[in-house]
């Protein structure tokens, strides 16, 4: 009994290696790396054009169903603002990606109480109303969240989560055969464990590290459209507000509101001369 358990383990060793190998591999450049120097490579395992396809086709859903339930686009004047900010966000995106201006942008605001906004893969905008009604938002600070959120598009974050998802699956699908082969125990278990422990020990902290390159870059973007960078210390201390008993940083997947502050504090700086700058051509 021993010996086949062995020589199980032996036969899948290969394969377990291999996944690895995949998963450490695939890595590419999504954008250049601008002033704020967010220059790190990311592992790819799934199509920029698969994602894409998949983002629009969610998108669209979405407005179908807001649209069903009297919720898309209700406010003229608070969707013609946030279209404005976008339009002037869009052009500068070319610093981090030439392609990005010429993707198919989309730009809606969505009746809802939540505080939130999202930019899906290939340009794909919505604003919650909640956002701007609850928190008071300046354009500037607006201007702030729409950059964070394009920021993870032009990142590919949701392309990159996609492929660590495929990839911590596969591993943890031989993973888990290796350890049922060891220990006499359903392969599935086994599965469930590596894959729980994939999710804290790699997903989770490089979301953290995609919220801190969304930040970075996000301020940037702002700032070369002519927003003022310190409006986005005071949309997160506005937002710490509106978020009492958030989680410890640790097992979040974004920074503490505290640690978010101090370092748009200090990218803030960095792209003030580019700000300054996009003042003297308005």
């Amino acid at each position: 009994m021993g010996n086949d358990r062995q020589s199980g383990i032996v036969r899948l060793w290969p394969l377990f290696v291999a996944a690895l190998l995949v998963i450490g591999c695939a890595t590419t450049r999504t954008t250049s790396s601008g002033a704020v120097g967010v220059d790190r490579e990311q592992t790819m395992l799934v199509s920029s054009a698969e994602v894409n396809r998949s983002a629009a086709k969610a998108y669209q859903q979405t407005l179908r169903d807001a649209q069903r339930r009297g919720l898309l686009n209700r406010d003229a004047d608070e969707v013609a603002r946030v279209r404005q900010v976008a339009r002037r966000l869009i052009p500068v995106t070319v610093v981090f990606r030439s392609d990005a201006p010429g993707w198919n942008w989309e730009v809606n605001v969505l009746t809802s109480k939540e505080l939130n906004a999202w930019c899906m893969p290939g340009g794909k905008i919505m604003v919650y109303s909640g956002l701007l009604d609850q928190l008071r938002l300046t354009d500037d600070e607006l201007a702030a969240v729409m950059a964070h959120e394009i920021a993870h598009a032009l990142r590919e974050h949701g392309r990159e989560k996609a492929g660590q998802a495929a990839g911590v699956g596969a591993v943890a699908a031989i993973g888990g055969a290796l350890l049922g082969a060891y220990f006499g125990v359903d392969s599935g278990l086994g599965r469930t464990v590596i894959g729980t422990v994939g999710d804290l020990a790699f997903m989770r902290p490089n979301s953290r590290e995609m919220e801190q390159e969304a930040d970075r870059v996000g301020i940037e973007l702002a700032a070369r459209a002519g927003y003022d960078p310190d409006a986005a210390i005071s949309l997160w201390a506005k937002m710490s507000q509106a978020a009492k008993g958030q989680p410890p940083q640790w097992l979040s997947t974004h920074p503490s509101h505290e640690s978010r502050i101090a370092d748009l504090r200090a990218y803030g700086q960095r792209v003030q001369p580019l700000y300054e700058a996009s003042q003297k051509t308005r």
